[in-house]
């Protein structure tokens, strides 16, 4: 074996991940949202950039997408700009107590449950906490509970999912003696669907056990919940398809950046300040520069790839989501000439406006099934096929996955094995027939 050491000469090509290159990439895969944060991060940072609301040009992607509106059709008084904040889960116990004949003590140590409960009605600590807290005996506290949990909405003030069932039942108009032992006794059967052994076990009819289930099932597992309003999520699409008497075409949304000036003022101001100043202020420019470029060629590649599979996805914009193709990152890459990795950062949480609904673009890349017939189908298509069959089955013998396969392939030509129906089924969120059967 040759161990000398010796010079070579060798050249190689090799891609330097820049900073400039790495947030590139980023800003990419960025949201409208997040781009919008990280520019104003930008703007405090760096002088020279100055953001103005977009302009609503009046293109109809952007009446429809911009959330703005014309002043002179609405006629605006300072009663619209009050916040109209709804009444909280705790605010409306206290609102209860407030009208119940209690002792100050009593109302104290009610008053202090009601604050301890969480966004869905449940007691957040147990009662020995809260009396400890408190300074309570466990015995007033147990009788406070007792207040809370005989108020609004039923079922509140429960410590598990099983009290606040068995609270909303026994503050029923009609008794149900047979739900309640359901309840108290196989809420795991019943989460199972093992309505046989349940009727077993409580002598009963399996018939008498679906109807108290069904019972069951109109009962509020979350009695807070609906008083609970977390923060609003707000989707804002990037692009808009719109149909016009020469095709489809794709146009950006123009109201979902904010536009990027270079401040007049610090501009001017390259050409008067001191050598130190100046070099600083260059170095913000060329930083100014450089992000508007990103985002230039962020947008641009968004539009690109909108573009494409608009092209590819004629039918599902004509027809609906029945007619959704077989599409892969690398088909769209391909006929781009970029990057795998390009397209799936562009299609990410990239929102396109559709006369079909908002869509991300992630939706539109589909797997293929291949057909009897030789053509390849969507995995949306055959989801929506399986999703039919199942409307249709007989609840009181529903079909397995083994049959819903063999149906799939006799009346659509699709062919999928039982595992891969039981897959799409579950993305569904659609039981197993075992808990679909229903006993009537």
């Amino acid at each position: 074996m040759n161990m000398d050491f010796s010079l070579i000469q060798q050249q190689s090509m090799k891609l330097v991940m820049t900073n400039e290159l790495r947030q590139a990439i980023t800003m990419l895969q960025y949201s409208v949202h997040e781009l919008q944060d990280y520019l104003q991060e930008q703007q405090l940072e760096n002088p020279l950039i100055e953001l103005q609301e977009p302009e609503n040009s009046g293109t109809s992607g952007e009446k429809i997408l911009s959330g703005s509106y014309n002043s002179q059709e609405h006629s605006l008084s300072p009663l619209d700009f009050l916040t109209n904040e709804e009444e909280g889960l705790q605010d409306y116990l206290l609102s209860q107590l407030r009208i119940q004949p209690l002792d100050k003590l009593m109302y104290s140590t009610v008053s202090y449950l009601a604050l301890s409960t969480d966004e869905n009605g449940y007691l957040a600590h147990s009662l020995e906490e809260l009396g400890e807290a408190l300074g309570e005996p466990l015995d007033r506290m147990e009788e406070g509970l007792a207040l809370l949990q005989s108020l609004e909405p039923s079922g509140v003030g429960a410590r598990s999912l099983k009290e606040c069932l068995l609270i909303q039942l026994r503050h029923t108009p009609v008794e149900d003696p047979l739900a309640e032992h359901i309840v108290e006794k196989h809420l795991d059967l019943l989460a199972r669907k093992q309505l046989k052994q349940i009727a077993r076990e409580e002598g009963v009819s399996v018939v008498d056990v679906q109807q108290a289930a069904d019972f069951i099932q109109t009962l509020n597992p979350k009695p807070g919940a609906a008083f609970y309003q977390g923060p609003a999520e707000y989707i804002t699409p990037d692009a808009v398809i719109e149909k016009t008497s020469s095709g489809w075409t794709v146009s950006l949304n123009g109201a979902g950046l904010p536009q990027m000036k270079m401040n007049r003022e610090y501009e001017q101001l390259l050409q008067k300040e001191k050598e130190d100043v100046q070099q600083y202020l260059r170095q913000k420019q060329e930083q100014f520069e450089w992000i508007k470029k990103s985002i230039a060629q962020r947008q641009d590649t968004i539009l690109r790839v909108t573009k494409a599979i608009v092209e590819h996805q004629h039918d599902f914009l004509e027809n609906g989501p029945e007619y959704v193709k077989p599409l892969t990152l690398r088909m769209i890459a391909e006929k781009l000439e970029i990057h795998e990795s390009t397209v799936s950062r562009a299609a990410t949480r990239k929102y396109v406006q559709t006369p079909r609904g908002l869509f991300e673009l992630k939706y539109f890349f589909q797997s293929g099934i291949q057909r009897q017939a030789g053509e390849d189908q969507s995995a949306e298509r055959a989801k929506i096929y399986l999703k039919r069959l199942i409307d249709e089955e007989k609840k009181q013998k529903p079909w397995s996955d083994q049959k819903l396969s063999a149906l799939l392939e006799e009346k659509h030509q699709i062919s999928l094995s039982r595992r891969t129906v039981a897959k799409y089924r579950e993305e569904m969120h659609i039981p197993s027939s075992s808990r679909r059967k229903r006993y009537e």
